[in-house]
């Protein structure tokens, strides 16, 4: 958390208020975040232009202008990471580590409790960045398809709920939608993802997309310390058919839903709706 609803929101969120806007400084209270703020982010970004900003799997991609060279900062939100744009400077919070100025006034504020988060220089060609490079398509792209994923599940013993949160798989799909999107596909998310059929695949990855897609209109899920870049919350989580809802009536059947662990990550399901 946040995961690709979240970072998908921040970003839309964003656009409008920072494309084309002209930076004036950046100030690093703390380098300390997952990997060490770059020591030359503030004189590369002071005095660039912001151009647009784009969204790879749960990174943010920041182009930015200077010199008539177009180059791009990694920021990734970790676990309790929030962007947010103050019409007004106000006195900065204990957890505010990063915060780029702009000449119209506004501020741009990185907060990150935990520093989980990053901000990296990507440079020109963000692509072959290493955190980027090997990951794989989007889950919206044509290419994320039911012959897709049956290819890549062939011979796998691994769960179907942790072969879809492989990033080199998939990109994108943190833990809450994989809950719910197995949950809308009626797949245990224990499964091994060898076993299951093209058909089966097929409707996983159409449940995958409108889970994204519902919580990226819903505002993502504001649970522990998400918000969106204007400090409003999302409301996704009030929609959670499994997530977070161990011990509860399944909405759909009214068996119990069940919680256990796998790859170290709380799983969430209901044994009555959801077959292996």
């Amino acid at each position: 958390m946040p995961e690709l609803p979240e970072v998908e929101t921040t970003r839309r969120g964003l656009i409008p208020r920072l494309s084309g806007k002209a930076i004036r400084s950046v100030l690093v209270r703390d380098r300390r975040l997952r990997w060490p703020v770059p020591t030359d982010l503030e004189s590369r970004l002071s005095g660039a232009t912001i151009q647009s900003l784009h969204r790879r799997g749960k990174y943010l991609l920041v182009s930015v202008n200077k010199a008539r060279l177009d180059e791009h900062v990694l920021i990734h939100l970790g676990m309790t990471g929030t962007l947010r744009v103050l019409e007004e400077p106000a006195p900065a919070g204990k957890h505010d580590h990063i915060e780029v100025r702009l000449k119209d006034g506004q501020l741009l504020r990185y907060a990150d409790p935990r520093r989980f988060g990053c901000w990296l220089w990507a440079g020109r060609d963000w692509a072959s960045h290493p955190l980027l490079a090997s990951l794989g398509p989007e889950p919206f792209d044509a290419a994320f398809n039911a012959a897709y994923l049956h290819s890549a599940t062939r011979g796998r013993s691994a769960s179907i709920k942790s072969v879809i949160m492989n990033a080199g798989i998939v990109t994108g799909v943190g833990n809450i939608y994989a809950n719910e999107a197995l949950f809308r596909a009626g797949i245990h998310p224990l499964t091994r993802a060898g076993r299951l059929s093209v058909e089966r695949l097929g409707e996983l990855v159409e449940q995958i997309r409108a889970v994204l897609a519902e919580a990226i209109e819903a505002g993502g899920s504001s649970i522990r310390d998400y918000v969106q870049s204007d400090g409003a919350s999302g409301w996704f989580q009030l929609r959670y058919a499994v997530y977070g809802r161990a011990g509860e009536a399944c909405r759909t059947c009214g068996a119990d839903i069940r919680v256990t662990r796998d790859a170290q990550r709380a799983t969430f399901f209901c044994s009555r709706c959801q077959k292996r």
